[in-house]
């Protein structure tokens, strides 16, 4: 368990391959990055936002960097050139041609008057930045040049290369002044303090050197990364030393006492650059993951990260007193958490291929979980132990149910049945035919006399749960439905569809009363045990207005709103309590955004529980918050 949120504070999307490089501007209002989709993006800081997209380049892109008043970027690529580009505008100003391989980095002089790139074709080159002619070509590594940097006062120059050494020039007469040797392999970066004293390069031997520049000594190795490290950078003040890696992490170092201070994890593939605000407080990296990420460099939010499962979590179900949390993963394990220390307290095996629902008593002394390896099995909740595992289903289960009372359970199969069991005993008491395809859901009224059960074959079913005849069938909706759920009195019926939509059916008629139009596909339904105004959903809780009509006289918002009858009624449909986004990027609280979740935490799967939310994500981590009941941002109201 984790007890705090990683410190990143945004993730930036867009790119459509691997980000190469990242730079920002002196202010810190833009960032700017490279990719290996051919452009350079320009980002709101602040908001993530991508103001631009500069294309022209007709190969990777590798490295970018601002002018000191970031009225100019220059890109680096593949594609043997270097740009320079109007950056408020977004036009190419200039290509810069004469290096006869890849270009891998650009860097600036600190008035833009001048600019310098490196080279698989082994050279550095520096250009006039107005003209764009080549002013000198810097000659002397016997292998690609990967990286180059500028002095602050831009009489010096260093350069990283693959022959394992670092060079610094004079940058007027292009003279090779020192060469830094003691890599045991490729350098891939160099950084200037801003005093120019010293110098930091990272490289493959997984170390990051730091030098003084001007006796060309090591200072000192830090050490700490398990892979390649491709990126360093300076803090402005030279107190603090950034590394990127193939290890997929970022290190924030002591330059003075070489200590790792911190270690940055979140991005899903090998990081390939990192830089610095202006003044330290926001770290920026770029990785093969497609991703730019923002990290609060001194500290991070709280959450509870729930972790142990191998592969997707499908299910997360909540125990009635909120104690208690479950989840079923595609690892074929069910896992049994305490939600409120994150603490794993048992893990249930024994399904022999993906669990794909979870279900518990209301007492939350059992659980029932269903499996693609036809089976449902009903475990002690407090020993873990498997009491019964029920057998009958020809194809994958998808779903199951208990009654209130927990005699019963129900499941819904790929085979396009349900089966309703006797729990104690494991007997099949009877199989319900008449769907069409596949049934995703199923779900029990209170008094467990009638049961409905949600098709691909775009209808709900209702039975009578004792003889196991179909009651009604309700059509309506335009693709495949996912979920369904009773009002406490029975009276009402919602059912979730891949059309995005959610309909409230009169149960008594088959009527439907009402099509919510929210805007993804829900697949977790639950009215309100006292309230059959409030709609749980994976996504939040939906307060159902009725809207009076003319043919519905006397009916008020609040008492009993929902009297049987089959009076043509509607409904409005507003945001109560927390919930997400349609995109899943954002916890919200009354509709408004609350907390954003970067990408690898965005759930496959989700449940609400007043202010509680548990998250199932694809990379096998439950998450779960616990918010206040109502968000100081907000006020008192």
């Amino acid at each position: 368990m984790e007890n705090e949120w990683d410190a990143c504070l945004s993730t930036l999307e867009g790119h459509k391959d691997s980000v190469w490089s990242v730079a920002w501007s002196h202010d810190a209002a833009l960032l700017a990055s490279a990719s290996d989709d051919m452009t350079v993006k320009i980002w709101d800081a602040k908001t993530g936002h991508c103001l631009s997209t500069l294309e022209g380049h007709k190969d990777w892109v590798s490295s970018v960097a601002w002018s000191h008043d970031a009225a100019l970027l220059a890109s680096a690529s593949g594609d043997m050139t270097v740009k320079i580009w109007d950056a408020k505008t977004g036009h190419c100003l200039s290509t810069l041609e004469g290096h006869k391989d890849w270009v891998y980095s650009v860097a600036w002089s600190h008035d833009a008057a001048l600019l310098a790139s490196a080279s698989d074709d082994m050279t550095v080159k520096i250009w006039d930045a107005k003209t764009g002619h080549c002013l000198s070509t810097l000659e002397g590594h016997n292998s690609s040049v990967y990286s180059v940097a500028w002095s602050h006062d831009a009489a010096l120059l260093a350069s990283a290369s693959r022959d394992e050494t670092v060079k610094i020039w004079d940058a007027k007469t292009g003279h090779c002044l020192s060469m830094l040797e003691g890599h045991k392999d490729w350098v891939r970066s160099v950084a200037w303090s801003h005093d120019a004293a010293l110098l930091a390069s990272a490289s493959h031997d997984k170390t990051v050197k730091i030098w003084d520049a001007k006796t060309g000594h090591c200072l000192s190795t830090l050490e700490g990364h398990n892979s390649s490290v491709y990126s360093v950078a300076w803090s402005h003040d030279a107190a603090l030393l950034a590394s990127a890696s193939r290890d997929k992490t970022v290190k924030i170092w002591d330059a003075k006492t070489g200590h790792c201070l911190s270690t940055l994890e979140g991005h899903n593939s090998s990081v390939s650059s990192v830089a610095w605000s202006h003044d330290a407080a926001l770290l920026a990296s770029a990785s093969r993951d497609e991703t730019v990420k923002i990290w609060d460099a001194k500290t991070g939010h709280c959450l509870s990260t729930l972790e142990g499962h191998k592969d997707w979590v499908y299910s997360v179900a909540w125990s009635h007193d909120a104690a208690l949390l479950a989840s079923a993963s595609r690892d074929e394990t069910v896992k049994i958490w305490d939600a409120k220390t994150g603490h794993c307290l048992s893990t249930l095996e024994g399904h022999k291929d993906w669990v794909y629902s979870v279900a518990w008593s209301h007492d939350a002394a059992l659980l029932a979980s269903a499996s693609r390896d036809e089976t449902v099995k009903i475990w002690d909740a407090k020993t873990g132990h498997c009491l019964s595992t029920l057998e009958g289903h020809k194809d994958w289960v998808y779903s199951v149910a208990w009654s209130h009372d927990a005699a019963l359970l129900a499941s819904a199969s790929r085979d396009e049945t349900v089966k309703i069991w006797d729990a104690k005993t494991g007997h099949c008491l009877s199989t319900l035919e008449g769907h069409k395809d596949w049934v995703y859901s199923v779900a029990w009224s209170h008094d467990a006399a009638l049961l409905a059960s949600a098709s691909r074959d775009e209808t709900v079913k209702i039975w009578d749960a004792k003889t196991g005849h179909c009651l009604s069938t309700l059509e309506g909706h335009k693709d495949w439905v996912r979920s369904v759920a009773w009002s406490h009195d029975a009276a009402l019926l919602a059912s979730a569809s891949r059309d995005k939509t959610v309909k409230i059916w009169d149960a008594k008629t088959g009527h439907c009363l009402s099509t919510l139009e929210v805007g993804r596909s829900i697949r977790h339904l639950q009215f309100a045990l006292a309230d059959s105004s409030l709609l749980r959903t994976d996504v939040g809780t939906f307060h159902l207005q009725p809207v009076v009509t003319s043919t519905a006289i006397g009916l008020t918002a609040m008492a009993n709103p929902y009297p049987r009858s089959s009076s043509p009624r509607s409904f409005t449909n507003t945001r109560e309590g927390y919930g997400l986004t349609l995109d899943s990027a954002w916890i919200t609280y009354e509709g408004q955004n609350a907390l954003w979740l970067p990408p690898e935490f965005r759930p496959r799967c989700s449940a609400f529980k007043g202010s509680a939310a548990a998250l199932g994500c694809i990379s096998g981590r439950v998450l779960v918050f616990q918010f206040a009941k109502r968000p100081q941002w907000l006020g008192d109201g």
